[in-house]
């Protein structure tokens, strides 16, 4: 038997993969994180599967649970909120499957901060404004960053930034930002995106935290700054290349 990892999504039942859906249907056991996942995404579930919230389980209770299952010859699921590539304890997890002798695999999911850009209906990535995004987060009650990770060195860069597990500390990082991206520069903040809950507030590095404060925010929130994130009149973008009419003229010519 495999444990298969599974990216669960932002939230929303119909924004999972046809693959995760299928290996849903098929589960015995179901380990999922309750804090950050609707409902409605355990109804691909087939009925009679176990079903294990692992919000208040440490590391090593959920790694028995899915040895336990892998033992007793179980299909077992591991959720994922978002992708499993970003913040997910993957590597904590599958170190340890490696050294109970479990195998295991992976199935990607759409992440959070690419649900929020839906939402927000805004590229991240805009010719002569930003070309990089830097997926980041800050250390409050957690673990600490690498040195060299600091949130001053990405934002010199100018890169569009998106802060995960952030939210509650989001005043002192615009404080933070305010000298590289100025105070007039737009921020999105999306709770619970895709979930019957979502909320989106809008501001800038000056005003957001207020809203975040107004709202309440607590968990589950992204982040999102930088002028990528302005109307899509902004003057400063350009059109790009790839598709532009000398680039395609010049494909004519070299035929």
């Amino acid at each position: 038997m495999t444990v298969h990892f599974v990216g669960a999504g932002p939230g929303a039942a119909d924004l999972i993969t046809l693959r995760a859906a299928a290996l849903l249907s098929a589960a015995d056991v179901v380990l999922y994180p309750g804090t950050y996942l609707d409902a409605e995404v355990l109804s691909h579930c087939r009925d009679g599967a176990r079903r294990v919230d692992t919000q208040d389980l440490d590391l090593d209770r959920i790694t028995a649970v899915m040895v336990e299952a892998h033992v007793a010859g179980r299909d077992v699921i591991r959720l994922t909120s978002g992708d499993p590539s970003l913040y997910s304890a993957l590597h904590e997890q599958t170190r340890r499957l490696d050294a109970a002798g479990v195998q295991w695999d992976v199935t990607p999911g759409v992440p959070a901060y690419a649900a929020a850009a839906a939402i927000v209906g805004r590229e991240l990535t805009v010719p002569l404004v930003a070309q990089s995004v830097v997926l980041t987060r800050t250390q409050a009650r957690s673990t600490a960053m690498p040195e060299g990770e600091s949130l001053a060195a990405y934002a010199a860069t100018g890169a569009t930034l998106v802060l995960h597990l952030a939210i509650t500390r989001t005043a002192a990082l615009m404080a933070e930002l305010t000298p590289h991206y100025g105070a007039d520069c737009p921020v999105a903040v999306v709770s619970r995106a895709s979930q019957p809950e979502e909320l989106v507030l809008r501001g800038t590095v000056a005003t957001i935290a207020g809203l975040v404060e107004d709202a309440g925010l607590r968990q589950a929130a992204v982040i999102l700054v930088g002028p990528a994130l302005a109307s899509v009149t902004d003057p400063r973008a350009a059109e790009s290349y790839l598709y532009s009419p000398e680039r395609l003229a010049r494909k004519e010519r070299l035929r």
